[in-house]
C-alpha cells in the first residue's frame, strides 16, 4: 500500500487531525468527479477532456497519497485510449472491420478501467496503474 500521512499529526505535522481528514475528502471527491467526467464521455466525449485537465491541475494534491494511484490510473487511462482510438481512425479506411472492433475494444476497455477504478476508489483501495 502508498503512503499516507499519519492521521494523527495532519498531513502538515501540525497536529490538526481535521486538516488532514478535509483534505483526503476533497481529494477523494476530485477523483470521483474524474471517474464521472471519464463515464459521461462515452456519451459527450469533451468530458474525457476535462477530466485529464482536472487531473493534470490536481495532481499536486493528491501526491503521496493513496489516491496518487487513482490519478495515474486516471491519466493512463485516457492517454491509452486517445491512442487506440487514433490508431482506429488511421486504419479505418482501408480496414473498417478491423477500424470498428478497435474502436468497440476501446470503448469496452475504457468501461473496465471506469468501473474499476471507482469500485476501488469507494473501498478505499490504491490502483496498481
Amino acid at each position: 500500500m502508498g503512503y499516507r500521512p499519519n492521521l494523527n499529526v495532519g498531513i502538515d505535522g501540525g497536529g490538526n487531525r481535521g486538516d488532514y481528514a478535509e483534505r483526503e475528502r476533497s481529494a477523494r471527491n476530485i477523483t470521483t468527479i474524474v471517474y464521472a467526467l471519464q463515464a459521461a464521455s462515452l456519451f459527450a466525449g469533451v468530458t474525457f477532456l476535462i477530466a485529464i485537465i482536472v487531473n493534470y491541475v490536481k495532481n499536486e494534491d493528491v501526491q503521496g497519497t493513496w489516491l496518487e494511484s487513482h490519478f495515474r490510473w486516471q491519466i493512463r487511462t485516457f492517454w491509452f485510449s486517445l491512442l487506440w482510438h487514433i490508431l482506429g481512425v488511421a486504419i479505418m479506411m482501408p480496414f473498417l472491420p478491423f477500424a470498428v472492433m478497435i474502436h468497440a475494444g476501446t470503448v469496452i476497455w475504457v468501461i473496465y478501467r471506469i468501473v474499476k477504478g471507482w469500485t476501488s476508489l469507494s473501498d478505499g483501495k490504491e490502483m496498481y496503474a
